[in-house]
């Protein structure tokens, strides 16, 4: 019995008169949704993550569980430690002693916190004086603002030559402006030309590892995780060290800021600069995706320079995130001719 096959052509029968001609024939219906260009969700979540403030409540539940822990702990330790000493002296005395430097530690990491506190808040301090110094051309308050920026960057060697210039040159001016000025070119020059090297070391870090990491929460993990190491090294910069509060503070202070504003949102127009318009949107998913969060990270670090520097910027140029992505990133994508 052979196999016979139709081997014609095959004709479809449609319900309606068919168009006599190709330009009669209805246009092809669009999709529903145009792909969605990425929108740098890592950053954007972390964002959200830092600046959102715990309730009235959960601060309070977790501060009197914090208390119950702690006094519980000191309880048991203590009577550990007699019923040790009443039993076997030699080896309760041994923890006992271990206890107290224990203790010590503990006093002496509070007080460290405290003091990096205390830091952050004298940089705040001298940032509003020189506001207030300009807008009155307080020639004196100007000097006592410059005299404690003098005495905040003392024994460090990156600013000895500046320091050194500007106790020469100070006397010879008459204004509070261009005391100021002064200060911030000698003082702050190099500080800004570092802080803006750990900006774009940090969005390159974020472009890369949220480019290449597949999983939701990892890419949020090390994206935070970038940019509080980002915001505690400006903060270094600047002479604001802070220890593990002073930087959450710092954090939660700046995400507050670009979440307030509507910054956590990049498009073409931040990463036109290095792929040239329109061409985010034929980039990888992922590869996109990793561009954008260290678009998003270079708006974070300015905000970070603007929160953590000690003087307004009026000598020197401001950064822009738009200059710093073209530095930071422009490396990781090759460029259509």
């Amino acid at each position: 019995m052979s196999d016979e096959r139709n081997t014609g052509p095959v004709l479809i029968d449609l319900e309606g008169d068919a168009p006599a001609s190709p330009s009669d024939a209805p246009p092809v219906p669009e999709p529903d949704s145009a792909p969605t260009l990425p929108e740098g969700r890592a950053m954007a979540t972390a964002a959200a993550l830092a600046a959102r403030r715990p309730s009235r409540l959960a601060r309070w539940f977790w501060g009197l569980f914090a208390a119950l822990l702690t006094t519980l702990a000191s309880i048991a330790a203590w009577q550990f430690a007699m019923n040790l000493i009443a039993s076997v002296p030699l080896l309760g005395y041994a923890v006992s002693a271990l206890l107290i430097a224990f203790l010590a530690v503990v006093l002496a990491i509070v007080v460290k916190e405290i003091a990096a506190l205390a830091r952050l808040g004298a940089v705040d301090a001298l940032h509003r004086a020189a506001d207030l110094a300009l807008a009155d051309d307080d020639l004196k308050g100007a000097h006592a603002v410059v005299a404690k920026l003098t005495a905040l960057y003392a024994g460090r060697d990156d600013t000895r030559w500046g320091r050194e210039r500007l106790k020469d040159r100070a006397p010879e001016i008459f204004d509070a402006q261009g005391v100021l000025r002064l200060a911030e070119t000698e003082l702050l020059g190099p500080l800004d030309i570092a802080a803006r090297r750990e900006v774009e070391a940090a969005a390159r870090q974020v472009a890369t590892v949220t480019a290449f990491i597949p999983l939701a929460l990892a890419d949020v993990a090390a994206a935070l995780g970038a940019n509080i190491r980002m915001i505690r090294r400006i903060a270094e910069i600047y002479g604001g060290r802070s220890g593990t509060l002073g930087s959450w503070r710092l954090v939660r202070a700046v995400m507050s800021h670009l979440v307030a504003t509507g910054a956590v949102a990049v498009g073409d127009d931040m990463l036109e600069p290095i792929l040239g318009g329109g061409l985010l949107g034929k980039l990888s998913r992922r590869f996109g995706e990793g561009l954008v969060n260290g678009a998003l990270t270079a708006r974070v670090g300015v905000a970070a320079i603007e929160v953590c520097r000690p003087l307004p910027f009026k000598a020197s140029k401001r950064p822009t995130a738009r200059s710093i992505v073209r530095t930071a990133l422009a490396g990781l994508v090759r460029r259509e001719a």
